[in-house]
C-alpha cells in the first residue's frame, strides 16, 4: 500500500507544479505590453451630406429592411434563396472565412505553454574503459512532461500576431457578407433583365404579328394593282426589321438566362415569361447620412478590420527590436526498474530559461517594421478609397433612382404620342394623303418608343437594387443559408480575446 501512495503522492506534486505553472503563465500575460501604435478611425474622406444631385425622401432605412422585404417578388426571393444555398462564390469565401478562423486559431494558441508527455525506455552498452573494467550492459524507464519554447511575451509580439489574425478572420468575415450582398444584387439585376426580355420579345412578336397581317393585306393590294411594288417592298422590310430584334432579344435573353444559371449554382427555376413587374423592387429606400455606411457597408468594415491588423503587426515588428524570452522545463521520474519508476527519489526536473537580443541582422528587423509600416499607409489609402467609392456608388444609385423615374414618366408620354402618330400616319396613308414612308418611319419610332420604355422601367428597379447594395443591405435573414457560418462559430464565443 505503501508503494502505490507514493506515485499518487508525486503525481499529486506534479499537478501542483503544473498549476503553478499556468498561474505564472497567466500572470506574465496579464502584465505584457503592446508596442502596436493605438489605433484611431481615420476622419470621413467625404462630405458629411449626399449631393444635391442625389435627392433622399425616402422613410424607410436599409439598416432595417433586409432583402425578403425589399424584393416582394416570389420568383426573385426564390432565387436568391437558391443562390445563397448553391453559389460557388459564396461557398469559396465561405472557406476563406474558415482559413482565417484557423490561422486565428494558431497565432493564439502561440500565447500558451505546450506540454507533451513522452515515456521512453533505453538499452545501451558502454565498452570496457569507460564505466569500469569491463564493458557495461544497462537501460532506464522514464515519464516526462515536457514544455518547450514558450515565449515570455513581455513586449507583446505573439500578442500582436494574434491580434492581426483575428482582425484577419474579421475581415474576411466581413468579406464573406459583402460576397452575399454582391451575390443577392447581381441575382436580383439579372432576373430583372431577364423579365425585361420578356416583356420586350413580347412586344417584338406583336409587332410581328401586326406587321405580318399588314403584309398580307399589302399583298392583295398589290396583286390587284392598288398599291405599288415599292409600299410592298416597304412592308416587308418592317416585318423583317421586326423579326430581326425579336431574334436578337431572343439571344440576349438567353446569355443572361445562363449568366443567373451561374449566379444561382443550378439551372434557375423560373416561372412563366411575363412582363416586367414595377413593384418587384422596393421604392421607399433612404440612404440616411453618409457616416451610417462605416457600420453598415461590409466592404468598409472589412478594410477598417485590415487597418487593425496592420496596426497589431506594427507592433510584433516592433518587438522584435527588444530581447525575446523563452522557457524549457520537463518534470518527471527515471528508473532503471519499469517497477521504481514511480518509487522515491527517481524524480527528475530541467527548467531552461533563455534570453536572446538580436544585435546583428543586416536591417532585417528594421525593413521588417518599415514594410509594416508601409502596408499600414497602404491600408488606410485603401480604406478611404473604399469609403469614397461607398459615397460614390450611394450618390449615383440616389441620383438614377430620381432622374429614371422622370425617365420613365416622359418616356410613357412620349410612346402615347408616337401611337397617335402611327395611327394618324396610317390614316393619311389610306386616305392617300401621304406615301407609305411616313408610315414606315411612324411604326419604326412606335416600336423603339415600345422597347424605350421597357428598358427605362428596368433600368429604374436596376437603380433601386444598386442602392440596397450600396448601403449594405441586411444580412439578418443570411444565416437561413445552410452555408453560413452561425454566431457559435464566431472565435469571440469560443475563446477570450487575451
Amino acid at each position: 500500500m505503501r508503494k502505490q501512495a507514493v506515485p499518487c503522492e508525486r503525481l499529486r506534486r506534479h499537478a501542483c507544479t503544473l498549476r503553478a505553472a499556468v498561474v505564472v503563465f497567466v500572470l506574465s500575460l496579464s502584465g505584457c505590453m503592446s508596442l502596436a501604435p493605438q489605433y484611431e478611425r481615420p476622419a470621413l474622406p467625404v462630405p458629411a451630406s449626399w449631393p444635391n444631385d442625389a435627392p433622399d425622401t425616402s422613410p424607410a432605412s436599409a439598416v432595417n429592411m433586409d432583402w425578403l422585404d425589399y424584393f416582394p417578388d416570389p420568383t426573385l426571393q426564390s432565387l436568391i434563396a437558391q443562390a445563397l444555398a448553391q453559389s460557388r462564390d459564396l461557398r469559396i469565401a465561405v472557406q476563406r472565412v474558415e482559413e482565417a478562423r484557423a490561422i486565428y486559431g494558431v497565432r493564439r494558441a502561440d500565447q500558451f505553454a505546450t506540454v507533451d508527455a513522452g515515456a521512453s525506455y533505453v538499452r545501451f552498452r558502454a565498452p570496457g574503459g569507460l564505466l569500469g573494467s569491463g564493458p557495461f550492459i544497462g537501460g532506464g524507464y522514464s515519464v516526462s512532461l515536457m514544455e518547450s519554447n514558450w515565449e515570455l511575451d513581455f513586449w507583446g509580439r505573439v500578442r500582436n500576431l494574434k491580434d492581426a489574425a483575428l482582425e484577419n478572420f474579421l475581415a474576411s468575415d466581413a468579406s464573406r457578407r459583402a460576397t452575399t450582398l454582391s451575390l443577392i444584387a447581381q441575382v436580383a439585376d439579372s432576373y430583372l433583365v431577364l423579365r425585361e426580355f420578356d416583356e420586350r420579345i413580347a412586344i417584338a412578336r406583336q409587332t410581328i404579328a401586326s406587321r405580318t397581317e399588314s403584309l398580307r393585306i399589302f399583298r392583295r393590294r398589290f396583286e390587284v394593282g392598288a398599291i405599288s411594288r415599292l409600299d410592298l417592298t416597304q412592308s416587308e422590310i418592317l416585318l423583317e426589321q421586326a423579326q430581326t430584334l425579336a431574334a436578337q432579344l431572343e439571344q440576349a435573353r438567353a446569355a443572361d438566362a445562363h449568366a443567373l444559371d451561374v449566379l444561382v449554382g443550378a439551372p434557375a427555376q423560373l416561372s412563366p415569361p411575363s412582363q416586367l413587374d414595377d413593384d418587384s423592387v422596393r421604392a421607399d429606400l433612404a440612404a440616411g447620412l453618409p457616416s451610417h455606411l462605416l457600420e453598415n457597408r461590409p466592404d468598409i468594415v472589412a478594410a477598417e478590420h485590415q487597418l487593425r491588423a496592420a496596426n497589431a503587426n506594427i507592433g510584433a515588428a516592433r518587438a522584435a527590436f527588444f530581447p525575446r524570452v523563452t522557457l524549457t522545463s520537463s518534470i518527471g521520474s527515471s528508473s532503471t526498474a519499469l517497477h521504481d519508476l514511480f518509487a522515491a527519489e527517481t524524480g527528475s526536473w530541467i527548467f531552461l530559461p533563455s534570453v536572446s537580443l538580436p544585435i546583428f541582422d543586416a536591417g532585417r528587423n528594421r525593413s521588417n517594421l518599415q514594410l509594416e509600416e508601409a502596408r499600414q499607409k497602404e491600408a488606410v489609402a485603401q480604406y478611404e478609397k473604399i469609403i469614397q467609392s461607398a459615397f460614390r456608388d450611394v450618390a449615383d444609385a440616389l441620383s438614377a433612382r430620381d432622374w429614371l423615374a422622370d425617365q420613365v414618366r416622359s418616356a410613357r408620354a412620349t410612346l402615347g404620342a408616337q401611337t397617335e402618330r402611327a395611327r394618324l400616319a396610317r390614316l393619311r396613308y389610306d386616305n392617300g394623303a401621304t406615301p407609305f414612308l411616313e408610315v414606315l418611319d411612324a411604326q419604326r419610332d412606335l416600336l423603339n418608343a415600345q422597347q424605350q420604355l421597357v428598358q427605362i422601367r428596368r433600368a429604374l428597379l436596376s437603380s433601386r437594387v444598386a442602392l440596397y447594395a450600396a448601403l449594405g443591405g441586411n444580412m439578418e435573414r443570411e444565416a437561413a443559408a445552410d452555408h453560413t457560418p452561425s454566431a457559435a462559430n464566431h472565435p469571440t464565443s469560443q475563446v477570450p480575446l487575451q
